[in-house]
C-alpha cells in the first residue's frame, strides 16, 4: 500500500511546523499491528500451559469484548493479564517474550507500517507509541519499530523488582491517554499549544486522545469509528 510521503498529506500544517514541535502518536493494537498484542500474548502464554485454557480463554475474550465496547476495567484487565507472568517469574516470562516477539508480533509487523512510522522520523518529528498495553508486552514491539518513547500501561513492582499485578501512576487508557501524554510533554518543557500533533488510532476508546490532536487519523477504523471519522472530517488511513 502506498504511504503518503509529504507533510501535508500526513495532515501537519506548514505554518504551524515552522513555530511548532511536530509530533506523531501512534497508539499500537489494530493501529500498527492488525493485532491485539496483549490479547496474543494471553493466547501464546497458554498455549505454553501457563494457564488453564478454557477458563483463560474465556475471561480473556470478556476483557476485550468490554474493551471493544468501552466498559473495560483496566485495572482488573491488568490483574488478569499479568498473573501468569507474576507466577511465572520474570527469567522464564522474558525467554518466552522473546519467542512471542519472534513466532508471533514480527510476523504481523507489515512494511506499510514501518514505513510510516519511518517518514515522520525522517521528517523530524517527535514519534512515540501511546498504547493501553502495558510496558511489559509492548516495550520490544516498540523497539522493533525503532520507536525509542513508549507510553505504555506502566507497571508497580515489589521489592524483587517484579511485577505486583498493580498499575503505577495514570493508566494509559481512554481519558489516560491525554493525561500521560501532557506527562510527558511536561516533562521536555511542552505543552499542547506547543505541539503539531497527528494520531493515529483505530479505537474510540482513543476519542479524548483524538479530540486533542491537531490532525486525527482514524486508522483500520471500526464502523463506529469511521462513521464519526466521516461526520468530523477527519482523515482514514486503512493502512492494513
Amino acid at each position: 500500500m502506498p504511504i503518503p510521503t509529504t507533510h501535508a498529506a500526513m495532515g501537519a500544517q506548514g505554518a504551524d511546523r515552522g513555530t511548532k514541535t511536530p509530533l506523531a502518536l501512534f497508539d499500537l493494537d489494530y493501529t500498527l499491528i492488525p493485532i491485539d498484542s496483549d490479547y496474543e500474548w494471553g493466547e501464546f502464554t497458554t498455549a505454553r500451559g501457563w494457564t488453564d485454557a478454557a477458563e483463560f480463554k474465556r475471561q480473556n475474550d470478556a476483557f476485550y469484548q468490554q474493551y471493544k465496547d468501552g466498559t473495560l476495567d483496566i485495572r482488573a484487565y491488568v490483574r488478569f493479564a499479568t498473573a501468569a507472568v507474576r507466577r511465572q517469574g520474570a527469567t522464564n516470562s522474558i525467554a518466552a517474550h522473546a519467542d512471542f516477539m519472534r513466532e508471533v508480533i514480527q510476523k504481523a509487523i507489515q512494511p506499510q507500517a514501518l514505513e510510516l512510522v519511518r517518514q515522520h522520523q525522517q521528517a523530524g518529528d517527535a514519534v512515540v507509541i501511546v498504547t493501553a498495553t502495558n510496558e511489559f508486552v509492548t516495550r520490544p514491539i516498540a523497539e522493533a519499530f525503532g520507536v525509542a518513547e513508549l507510553i505504555a500501561v506502566e507497571l508497580e513492582r515489589d521489592d524483587t523488582g517484579w511485577f505486583t499485578g498493580s498499575i503505577r501512576g495514570v493508566p494509559s487508557f481512554r481519558e489516560g491517554k491525554v493525561t500521560r501524554v501532557e506527562q510527558w510533554l511536561q516533562a521536555r518543557g511542552l505543552s499542547w499549544d506547543a505541539v503539531q500533533t497527528t494520531f493515529y488510532s483505530d479505537s474510540m476508546n482513543d476519542l479524548p486522545l483524538f479530540e486533542k490532536a491537531t490532525t486525527p487519523v482514524a486508522t483500520n477504523p471500526d464502523d463506529r469509528l469511521r462513521t464519526l471519522a466521516q461526520a468530523r472530517g477527519w482523515r482514514i488511513l486503512d493502512l492494513f
